[in-house]
């Protein structure tokens, strides 16, 4: 018995010493600890500061500038002339209309067609689930302007696509998808898919089964069990698969460029990257940069507040 004494007399005292050591390095520590997250801060800050916080002023400031009168294309000076937004807004409304409208389509479509497939590849197709996730991210493995331009191709005049629908009389002989709004919509409707399809099947994949046998033991049906069970569940990922079907659709260029008309499909992309590149007109490129911004910061906000899931912000 006085050996074990022995033994937790001598633990005792190393453990005092040990404590007796740190206490003696304790008031260096403290400071590191508080400076160490703000250093490693610091990398993405400064990279925040210089790719985001930076370019956002640049185009605010630009956004405000004249040409003066006289001064060579390209040459515009700071006035800070808030009118560029009433003017710009004004002659482009009917752009920035159409343009939320077919992002609203597409994201409405792309919803459509993409809960069916995650709820089945969450669900119901067993071992085929990792085969089905590779062939919805394939499309990634090719540019998005080639597959754009497949389309193209697909929709033209001379294809199966159009020759179908002739024969079924949904077009007329001389009638024709590409260069129209149906093209454009099913064009940002198919680049964008995969966004959607992963965050709802994702969230899917995370409702516990038995919550909806739970639901068939109380006698709900499966369109019940759907809408009472599982569709609320997936929530978080139908929203997040919206957004990031939306907010990239609302500033796309591409699809209007290649399957739309240069006039009557024209997205405000369009009009920005035209205004920057060629025409040379960088205040109402910027006018329309920062709207567009703008107002999907509004939308979105709302979304989110409407749907309750504000955690996701």
């Amino acid at each position: 018995m006085s050996a074990a004494q022995g033994i937790g007399v001598g633990e005792q005292q190393q453990l005092e010493d040990d404590q007796h050591d740190s206490g003696s390095s304790a008031p260096t520590q403290p400071g590191r600890r508080r400076a160490t997250p703000y250093l490693l801060l610091l990398p993405g800050m400064a990279w925040l500061t210089i790719f985001f916080i930076l370019p956002i002023a640049t185009l605010l400031s630009t956004s405000t500038q004249t040409r003066p009168e006289g001064a060579e294309i390209g040459v515009y000076t700071q006035t800070f002339r808030v009118a560029n937004y009433t003017d710009t807004l004004s002659e482009y409304a009917t752009v920035f209309a159409r343009s939320f409208t077919y992002a609203l389509i597409a994201t409405v479509l792309a919803l459509a067609i993409s809960y069916p497939l995650a709820y089945a590849i969450a669900f119901k197709v067993g071992r085929w689930r990792n085969l089905l996730l590779v062939l919805v991210v394939a499309p990634f493995f090719v540019s998005f302007l080639l597959r754009t331009v497949a389309w193209k191709q697909i929709l033209a005049d001379e294809g199966w696509v159009a020759d179908a629908l002739r024969t079924l009389h949904v077009l007329s002989p001389d009638g024709r998808i590409i260069n129209t709004a149906p093209a454009v919509v099913i064009g940002i409707t198919y680049n964008f898919l995969p966004f959607m399809i992963l965050p709802i099947y994702a969230s899917l994949e995370r409702v516990d089964p038995r919550l909806m046998e739970a639901a068939g033991d109380l006698y709900a049906n499966a369109l019940t069990t759907m809408r009472k069970v599982t569709f609320p569940l997936s929530l978080p990922g139908v929203v997040a698969g919206t957004l990031l079907t939306f907010i990239p659709a609302a500033g796309d260029y591409v699809n209007s460029a290649l399957l739309g008309d240069p006039v009557h499909t024209t997205m405000v992309g369009n009009v920005i990257d035209s205004r920057f590149l060629k025409v040379v007109d960088y205040p109402t490129a910027a006018v329309l940069s920062v709207s567009l911004m703008v107002s999907i910061l509004v939308l979105v906000g709302l979304y989110i507040r409407r749907a309750g899931t504000e955690e996701l912000v």
